[in-house]
């Protein structure tokens, strides 16, 4: 029942009070990143969602689009601006995918998303965390996050898939909060970001 009818209906309403009560906040940030970013506030990108279904994820665009003498985008630590740290630090970015859980590609709570050109690198056991939808956090974020391995974090994310309830699904919202203020697992050690999945 929760699985099923419960869970979208939470997240409908969450999504749709997060975003009133946000509001401020969420076009203060936009103007910030609007003049930082060149015109570009917003990272839109396809990601696989439930059963591996497509759809445009939005998040605050922390990054610029500066390039190297041979045109070739700069490294992501050299892209990322003052601006696009802070609001990465305090997972600010992810303040925009209230949109793609209230159009219902997401949820609050799930595996997030990934690239859509990891799903041919997939082995059968990994790619069971499409069998739900990705949310904008889940159980491999408030378990390290980018700063754990990406077999930890498949494990993580299928345990989900296995375990999904309501009680575990505020145990990882309670968690995220926590996650959120001390500000961990943001980075993979040494890196502004984790590293690219390549496969088995």
């Amino acid at each position: 029942m929760y699985k099923k009818y419960i869970k979208r209906l939470m997240d409908f309403i969450a999504s749709l009070v997060g975003l009133s009560l946000i509001s401020p906040i969420f076009l203060i940030i936009t103007i910030f990143l609007y003049f930082a970013n060149q015109g570009k506030p917003f990272f839109i990108q396809p990601r696989p969602g439930k059963n591996g279904v497509i759809f445009n994820i939005v998040k605050f665009k922390t990054m610029n689009d500066k390039k190297d003498n041979e045109g070739k985008l700069l490294s992501d630590a050299e892209r990322l601006t003052p601006i696009g740290s802070f609001v990465r630090k305090t997972s600010l970015d992810e303040l925009p995918q209230l949109l793609n859980v209230l159009k219902g590609d997401m949820s609050l709570i799930g595996p997030r998303p990934l690239l859509a050109h990891y799903l041919h690198l997939y082995s059968d056991f990994q790619n069971r965390r499409h069998e739900v939808k990705p949310g904008i956090t889940g159980w491999a974020q408030v378990n390290g996050r980018n700063a754990i391995s990406w077999d930890k974090k498949f494990e993580y994310d299928v345990w989900y898939v296995d375990h999904l309830s309501f009680g575990l699904d505020v145990k990882i919202l309670f968690k995220t909060i926590q996650k959120v203020i001390k500000k961990e697992g943001i980075n993979a050690a040494d890196a502004a970001t984790i590293e690219p999945f390549d496969g088995n």
